[in-house]
């Protein structure tokens, strides 16, 4: 479910110094659903799916829009998907693990 996936990743980020905030932007639908702040000054953008569930549309414009502006966005729908953004998260920070 989405709801666990949210949780997790936002736990596993939270671990690790991040700062992971619910993104809400009033007449933009389609915006990302969490901010991920990491330390040293980057931001990361995170759209959460259910499992198996594809980005709408008007997501994948949001998705290339932030893209285009060097940001990167990431879908999320499984366990697998965290820990791939984790280790996305270590090789920021310059982590050894």
């Amino acid at each position: 479910m989405e709801k666990d996936i949210e949780q997790k990743l936002k736990v596993s980020l939270e671990r690790m110094g991040c700062l992971v905030m619910k993104f809400v932007s009033p007449g933009n639908s389609g915006v990302p659903d969490r901010l991920v702040f990491i330390p040293g000054g980057r931001l990361l953008l995170v759209e959460l799916k259910r499992p198996g569930k594809k980005l709408r549309p008007l997501q994948k414009v949001w998705k290339r829009k932030f893209e285009a502006l060097g940001f990167m966005h990431f879908v999320v729908d499984c366990d697998e998907d965290i820990l791939a953004l984790t280790r996305v998260v270590q090789k920021i920070r310059g982590d050894n693990a």
